[in-house]
């Protein structure tokens, strides 16, 4: 065979492969289409994530008085609490102890140790602020356990919350409700719930 024929016979073979190559691409591939666009966006471009608020620390303390409570007496197991903010009548405790503004909350500080209870509850007074919570019964123990019948938490309960400028009253509670072992207390409203003195 001369030498031109056989370079035409395997050009021709090349070509039969390559287009045989060609269709076999098509196949696998399918149909395909072109995209209106081509361009990427940038990643300094996309809208970067809203950062989540850091939640605000809460200095529970700043809510106590600093000014000295008026001079309060020790009690002991079976004396009754009793408060009454200035400016307020004193048909506010008679309601107060007959549960005239119900019972919104409560939290038992009963076995605690004093930090941990004043710890406790202060922030239990400030979440009941907030919530909007009128009145509010803690239950704070007798003491029976006491070293010569004063009651620990009893005591530091009588001056805490005589301080904390979210009480407005506060009296032992109802026999059922714990007695000279537990309080009502009375709150100021959140002014985010607006004023209801009409109430007290």
């Amino acid at each position: 065979m001369p030498k031109q024929e056989a370079f035409n016979a395997l050009m021709s073979e090349a070509a039969a492969a390559q287009e045989d190559s060609a269709m076999l691409f098509r196949q696998a591939v399918g149909d395909v289409r072109a995209i209106k666009q081509d361009k990427i966006t940038p990643q300094s471009q996309r809208p970067r994530p809203r950062p989540y608020p850091k939640p605000l620390e809460v200095n529970f303390d700043a809510h106590l008085s600093t000014r000295p409570p008026d001079e309060i007496h020790t009690v002991g197991i079976y004396d009754s609490l009793s408060f009454l903010s200035a400016g307020l009548q004193n048909n506010v405790l008679k309601k107060l102890r007959r549960g005239y503004f119900g019972i919104d909350a409560e939290i038992d500080l009963h076995g605690l140790t004093g930090h941990d209870a004043k710890r406790q509850l202060l922030h239990f007074l400030h979440s009941s602020v907030q919530e909007g919570c009128r009145c509010v019964h803690i239950v704070h123990g007798k003491g029976y356990r006491s070293q010569d019948n004063l009651p620990v938490i009893k005591n530091e309960l009588n001056q805490w919350l005589r301080q904390h400028k979210d009480v407005q009253a506060f009296c032992s509670a109802t026999p059922k409700d714990g007695g000279t072992g537990a309080v009502f207390v009375l709150l100021r409203l959140s002014d985010k719930y607006g004023a209801e003195e009409d109430d007290v």
